[in-house]
């Protein structure tokens, strides 16, 4: 049985366009992403006074790494500012949450996003 032969990916992120979500203010550079088990890697950007309406789960782990930016999570009021790193357990509810000031953040799933897509997203590709 032969399998695919694995590559190097490098990117310049800096050179690839955001792409803007349905959900006002956030915008996405999707690096990475395996259809298969629905993991992925991506820039995430959300424009100040913008963030997730309501809280909610993930069907996977969820990982942010903030790279500028602060980023509020309303419920709990925690804050993330740049270089904060945060871990969100698959099936933990968690948000709503507000951008303080315009934030790009580092995003990693290990699976799929999203249980069933949310009422924020008018498409199925926002949340996956």
């Amino acid at each position: 049985m032969n399998s695919p032969e694995l590559t190097e990916l490098i990117l310049r992120a800096e050179e690839m366009p955001w792409r803007a979500k349905s959900l006002p203010g956030v915008s996405e550079r999707m690096l990475w992403r395996d259809d298969d088990s629905g993991a992925s890697i991506a820039q995430i950007k959300i424009e100040k006074g913008c963030g997730i309406p309501q809280n909610h789960c993930h069907a996977s782990n969820q990982f942010m790494f903030v790279l500028s930016g602060s980023y509020k999570y309303l419920h709990s009021g925690e804050v993330l500012t740049t270089g904060s790193f945060y871990w969100n357990p698959a099936g933990n509810f968690h948000g709503p949450t507000e951008a303080l000031e315009d934030t790009v953040f580092l995003e990693v799933y290990d699976g799929p996003h999203y249980p069933q897509r949310p009422d924020w997203y008018d498409n199925d590709e926002d949340a996956r």
